[in-house]
């Protein structure tokens, strides 16, 4: 039988006729692995074309998974800062600091006694005119202390100390008696009219007043207020009744307080701040506005411009005092001042962070030590202002180079904060030439803490009328104490006027002229 092979390709059919068959056999075996070869090369440059795909496809998770990373990093870092916040490097209140937290570091121990030094001059209550003492106990010895002998007389230079006390308090009571009389001519009735002088209620403006003030001014609860009269006072009161007294003196005070936002609006310079409040359990807001001589307090549902065009006055033409937030852009920062006890809160946050960061925060914080060393020394009258602001120069470049410098950072926290301050550069400075304007917010924010204590003990209010008792009694007490005037003296005039139908005590003080332009120095 004979064995016949296929030719293989490229060989001539005659040709392979005349091959050996050894030869022939040889060529088949050789063809047919070539075949092989070439099939087993084409699997592995298929296998080559998908390891290749799925190298790129794993390049490309990797690059996801780089960009996670970083996004992770970024917020870790954020996180890890906002746990770190504390009262020395952010807003956060004092009161919210935890135990880890180290106190600002004091002055040295002077190594004396605590209290008063030797040679110190002692302060004693001054005494009062013998016009206004109640009762005069004189002490006279009876014999003398060495031989006995009876002594009389009065010793023209007698030492005195005065006892004061409170006499035993004992309402007073007034009863009204309307008379129906009858007629002896015609016997029609007729029935007599209170007095315009008197209150239409069943109180006085005094208890009246001493209720405002005790809610207004002390910040005690209604049943709390109920306790104070009755126990000192002897009058009994319900809670209800102490709601509507409350809600009375704050009317009496209306007119006032809107007189003195108004002036607020017209002032020449102000601080304003504001702070969280609740009423009905909704988050709303307390705006302050601080002058020379008059305090406002507004309750508004939002924290936006609006609001502090509401606070201000849209048209506004005084200096504004306030930190960097962004519902004061719309006044002018020519005619703004930015707190630099935020700045420097700002500053230390940079310190928390590592490399650059860091070295300019130390930078900067160094910056306003220097600043607030001269502008105390400006307060305390051992620097004039020219010289002051000569001083200063060197600072302002100082401080304006460290920004740019860690606005230079970018992709970071810290050049974002730099960018935002230096959008307000032109405000770091304005107290160096307007009279009356300070380098810090702390007026308004000391105007706040009262605000603040009376949120934490109420919780917040619960209608609107609470709010605006809230909103009026701020203002008085705060105004009153900058004017260093009688609160309780205050608010009984008010009742006494609202209950007769005269108009109320101006919250402003008795000189207070138009506003002028701004003072430049």
């Amino acid at each position: 039988m004979t064995n016949e092979c296929a030719v293989p390709a490229g060989i001539d059919a005659a040709d392979w006729r005349r091959t050996p068959e050894a030869v022939r056999l040889l060529l088949v075996a050789l063809g047919a692995a070539l075949s092989q070869q070439q099939e087993t090369i084409a699997r592995l440059e298929q296998t080559i074309a998908e390891q290749q795909q799925t190298i790129a496809q794993l390049k490309e998770t990797v690059a996801g998974q780089q960009q996670e990373l970083v996004r992770l990093g970024a917020r870790v870092a954020t996180l890890t800062e906002r746990v770190q916040q504390n009262s020395q490097n952010s807003s956060k209140p004092p009161s919210s600091d935890g135990p880890h937290i180290k106190p600002r570091p004091q002055q040295a121990p002077s190594g004396r006694r605590a209290g008063g030094q030797a040679g110190h001059a002692g302060h004693w209550r001054p005494l009062v005119p013998e016009s206004q003492v109640s009762e005069v106990v004189d002490v006279r010895p009876a014999t003398c202390a060495c031989c006995r002998q009876a002594l009389s007389g009065d010793d023209p230079g007698p030492s005195r100390r005065q006892i004061v006390d409170l006499p035993p308090i004992v309402l007073w009571v007034k009863e009204v008696r309307v008379h129906a009389l009858v007629c002896p001519q015609c016997g029609a009735t007729t029935r007599g009219e209170d007095p315009a002088d008197l209150p239409k209620g069943s109180f006085g403006p005094r208890v009246v007043a001493s209720i405002g003030y005790l809610v207004g001014a002390v910040h005690v609860g209604y049943r709390s207020a109920a306790a104070v009269m009755e126990d000192l006072l002897g009058l009994e009161l319900s809670v209800g009744s102490v709601h509507a007294l409350a809600t009375q003196a704050s009317e009496a005070v209306a007119a006032p307080v809107a007189a003195a936002q108004k002036a607020v609006r017209e002032a020449e310079a102000v601080n304003a701040d504001e702070t969280s409040w609740r009423e009905q359990g909704k988050r709303c807001w307390l705006w302050v506005a601080v002058t020379k001589a008059v305090v406002a307090f507004c309750l508004q549902p939002w924290r936006n411009s609006a609001a502090a065009r509401h606070l201000l006055g849209s048209t506004f033409r005084g200096v504004l005092t306030s930190d960097r937030y962004s519902a004061y852009y719309w006044v002018d920062q020519t005619r703004r001042q930015v707190c630099w006890a935020h700045l420097r809160r700002d500053f230390a946050a940079f310190l928390d962070r590592t490399g650059a960061a860091a070295t300019i925060g130390q930078a900067l914080l160094d910056a306003s030590d220097d600043l607030f060393r001269l502008w105390h020394r400006v307060r305390d009258g051992t620097l004039s202002r020219q010289n002051c602001q000569r001083q200063m120069v060197s600072i302002q470049t100082r401080v304006g180079d460290l920004l740019r410098e860690g606005e230079a950072l970018t992709g970071t926290k810290t050049a974002g904060t730099c960018r935002q301050i230096l959008r307000l550069e032109t405000a770091l400075w304005t107290f160096l030439t307007v009279e009356g304007v300070e380098p810090t917010n702390n007026t308004a924010e000391r105007a706040l803490r009262s605000a603040v204590l009376w949120r934490k003990r109420s919780l917040g209010t619960k209608t609107q009328a609470g709010s605006l008792l809230v909103e009026r009694m701020l203002t008085v007490v705060a105004t009153l104490c900058l004017q260093r005037r009688n609160i309780l003296d205050y608010l009984t005039e008010a009742c006494d006027a609202a209950s007769s139908g005269r108009t109320p005590p101006s919250l402003l003080p008795a000189n207070a002229a138009a506003p002028a332009e701004l003072r430049a120095a």
